[in-house]
């Protein structure tokens, strides 16, 4: 329904009524703030209209799928708090999204979208290094990792991989759902080992040291920047192509990018495109997971922990075991468990 807002809006002329609205409220202030103003108005309109109509089948999808599939552990006041609290980041981000690229528009002009590529890209790093000490703890709970056996064991594992951590810590996870995860997330001082409690509650030491070990292994690879490298390339032809339909389509009251009018066709061409190269995306993604897959092996040297330990998580997430190869292609960004585990299988300790 998202999407068909958006076709409605470049469609029938009504993205000129908003922006038209919106220019109202900016218009009696100066330069730049009006125009600043301006945007930010009018994408915050888009943006609730898309809430508005999606909101159905996002409750349909996140909380009573979830429910329905013994997956979510969270009671519908406290999912609608959180849900308020995601609208809100996004919002915000949505509206620095849209900010910079009509800061982009304005600067480079039919360049914009290779300047835009580049300061997203800027961005996507800024949040990488953020996210656990801002935006994480907005949602979940976080306390040091009470195990002191435990924390040592994969403190000193990391240090041995060359990638030292600023602590270990236990995720409340269990408070939202019945998953169990464990990541490696931040960058430089903002690094650090996050076990969420339901797998505390089920897992051997050995199997969550051959997870976390998986985990390092995206650090010692870098694979957080190559993926920051590829999904920028992604944006820049997602926004090259959102530059494209609006000179070749245009629309009600549109004369180029720089009009407010364009944007609900810009976002439409935009996330076509990036549709498209998600295959892309996901076959490197899957690609480092291999290879993350066989560090992690290498250096525990513990084959049966992550043969167990893949097999446990594929269970308890209700992954897809054996998916069609067009849906490993769009929505699978880890090899299948029987991948995983018949590659383990060929390493001996």
């Amino acid at each position: 329904m998202g999407t068909a807002w958006l076709v409605g809006l470049a469609t029938t002329g009504a993205a000129g009524a908003l922006a038209a609205r919106a220019q109202g409220v900016g218009a009696s202030l100066p330069s730049p703030i009006g125009r600043i103003v301006t945007v930010t108005v009018f994408i915050a309109l888009i943006a609730i209209g898309w809430e508005l109509l999606s909101l159905p089948f996002v409750v349909y999808r996140d909380f009573l799928l979830e429910r329905k599939y013994g997956l979510s552990s969270e009671r519908l006041p406290a999912w609608i708090r959180d849900h308020l609290k995601a609208l809100a980041v996004g919002l915000l981000l949505t509206i620095a999204a849209g900010l910079t690229a009509y800061g982009a528009i304005g600067l480079a002009g039919d360049a914009w979208w290779a300047l835009g590529a580049i300061l997203f890209a800027a961005a996507g790093a800024l949040l990488s290094g953020l996210a656990p000490v801002v935006l994480m703890p907005l949602f979940y709970r976080f306390r040091p990792l009470e195990r002191e056996a435990l924390r040592e064991r994969l403190v000193a594992l990391s240090n041995h991989a060359g990638v030292p951590v600023l602590g270990a810590f236990e995720w409340g996870l269990g408070e939202k759902t019945t998953r169990a995860n464990a990541a490696l997330v931040g960058v430089g001082r903002t690094r650090r080992i996050i076990l969420s409690d339901t797998l505390l509650e089920h897992y051997t030491d050995d199997e969550i040291e051959v997870i976390l070990a998986h985990e390092i292994a995206h650090h010692v690879h870098h694979d957080i920047w190559s993926a920051l490298a590829l999904d920028a390339v992604i944006v820049a032809a997602a926004l090259l192509a959102a530059h494209a339909a609006v000179i070749w389509i245009g629309g009600p009251g549109v004369t180029g990018p720089q009009d407010l009018a364009a944007l609900p066709l810009m976002t439409l061409a935009a996330g076509a495109v990036s549709l498209l190269l998600t295959p892309l995306g996901n076959a490197w993604s899957r690609h480092n997971e291999r290879r993350a897959d066989r560090f992690a092996l290498t250096l525990t040297g513990r084959p049966a922990a992550f043969i167990s330990a893949i097999r446990r998580l594929g269970a308890q997430n209700l992954a897809e075991e054996r998916p069609s190869m067009p849906v490993l292609w769009f929505f699978h960004t880890h090899p299948t468990i029987d991948e995983r585990v018949a590659a383990a299988k060929q390493i001996h300790p």
